[in-house]
């Protein structure tokens, strides 16, 4: 049976969810909040452990913090290189081996970084200690681009379709929660050691408990099973014979613009609104505590949870566009007043209220795999999904912290309302979300052509 010729279902058909859907939803957000807390940690340590330590200290601060930053971009504009392959031969081999490979990849590099040595310790080769960041850094993105595309895939063909939304929901909360899980570790390792203590050897810790979270995600998703609907495209013949990737960019160019508007929306949301602001604007703008930065990081993060859950349920009730315009509106709105509420001498309550709200709509970005997963048929869904996310999650990766810093600086654009560059930013790529809700194929997703009976 050729790919046209299947039925337009996206989704196992619609029924109350058993058992068996809670197990798979459960132990595949699991292990996606185990696997991203892996790949954050990087982010939450760049200035105050990875600049200090892998760089030597002849060069000026500002250009330690551009190389560990670059080195955090990297494990970036690896991703698509780690997603179209594992994404290949999840197409062609099954959804679940390239599952639990991810996780693998992710385990090893995570360890090693918590156990390699610094530039001081390696005295003339010191150059080592970098190069061998940017490797385990490299590798690492390779895993998150593989394991992100994968576990919607595999929950979109899992779940049924009257719980799509909620079930891509669930898994990206999941998957988000790894950022909270950060948050509460460097806390911790903030009350118990001192700095100094810190710098010379407790900044490892996480990163070695991250190896050991990784093990028991690989453990916990052999309990797994593969999609129906990928069982079937096998019992078929109906897998994709070609190179999967030849055919998403030959034949759903329209798909791949798609998912690359709403990536665009997704990647600047995370890591301008989540990952740099604690650290960067609160802490470096604001000069609010470290502590205190964490404890906002850790409650916007859950927040963020909780929003992708609500959006994801939302989706089921009223559709994409309605949830779409809900939810990336809210954002937009949430967005400009956080930002522009900072002061440095506010609150600490109202701060946490603040960015709390701005965090929950930041759940909408669960509607970017919502859209993206649908978007392709089944055959080469995988390879879709993850061609399209991880080439669009480089390219805007690569220009965000740049621009970013840009529009912070007072030097620049916004001039005296350089405070607002954060929020503006947030603001534009969520009202780009919230019209990608419009688009036929985001709220419907792909239909195969119909052919006239003669």
């Amino acid at each position: 049976m050729s790919q046209s010729d299947m039925s337009a279902e996206w989704a196992p058909s619609a029924r109350p969810l058993n058992k068996k859907d809670f197990k798979t939803l459960g132990l595949s957000s699991l292990g996606g909040t185990l696997e991203f807390y892996d790949f954050v940690i990087y982010a939450l340590y760049v200035d105050l452990i990875v600049a200090p330590l892998f760089f030597p200290s002849s060069l000026s601060e500002f250009t330690r913090e551009m190389f560990a930053w670059g080195i955090f971009a990297a494990g970036y504009l690896i991703r698509p290189v780690g997603g179209i392959i594992m994404a290949h031969f999840g197409d062609k081999f099954g959804r679940k081996q390239m599952f639990t490979l991810s996780v693998a990849l992710m385990a090893l590099p995570t360890f090693i970084i918590g156990i390699l040595p610094t530039y001081e310790t390696l005295g003339s080769f010191g150059i080592l200690s970098p190069i061998l960041l940017l490797l385990m850094r490299m590798l690492q993105g390779a895993a998150i681009g593989g394991e992100m595309p994968g576990a919607w895939v595999f929950i979109a063909e899992h779940t049924p379709k009257n719980r799509y939304g909620l079930g891509i929901g669930v898994l990206t909360s999941g998957i988000t929660g790894g950022i909270l899980l950060g948050f509460i570790v460097t806390i911790i390792v903030k009350l118990f050691f001192t700095d100094k203590e810190v710098l010379d050897y407790a900044w490892r810790i996480p990163f070695i408990i991250g190896g050991v979270f990784g093990i028991i995600s690989v453990y916990l998703r052999r309990f797994l099973s593969e999609t129906p609907i990928f069982k079937e495209l096998a019992a078929r013949k109906a897998l994709e014979k070609n190179i999967p990737v030849v055919a998403v960019i030959k034949e759903h160019k329209m798909a791949c613009l798609l998912v690359a508007l709403v990536t665009w929306s997704l990647s600047t949301t995370i890591m301008v609104g989540v990952l740099i602001t604690p650290g960067k604007i609160l802490g470096g703008i604001y000069k609010i505590p470290e502590t205190d930065f964490r404890i906002a990081g850790c409650i916007v993060a859950l927040m963020l949870t909780i929003g992708c859950i609500l959006f994801g349920w939302l989706e089921d009730k009223i559709g994409t566009a309605k949830n779409m315009l809900i939810a990336w509106g809210g954002l937009a709105i949430t967005s400009l007043y956080f930002y522009a509420s900072l002061s440095i001498n506010m609150e600490l309550s109202t701060l946490y209220f603040n960015y709390g709200l701005f965090g929950l709509f930041t759940g909408a970005i669960a509607t970017t795999p919502i859209v993206g997963t649908r978007a392709f048929p089944p055959a080469i869904r995988y390879s879709g999904l993850s061609f399209s996310y991880n080439l669009a999650y480089a390219l805007f990766s690569a220009i965000t912290p740049p621009l970013t810093a840009y529009l912070l600086s007072p030097e620049h654009i916004l001039g005296e309302y350089f405070y607002m560059g954060a929020g503006l930013y947030i603001a534009f790529v969520a009202v780009l979300g919230a019209l990608t809700g419009l688009w036929p194929l985001a709220r419907t997703g792909w239909q195969p052509v119909k052919k006239a009976n003669i």
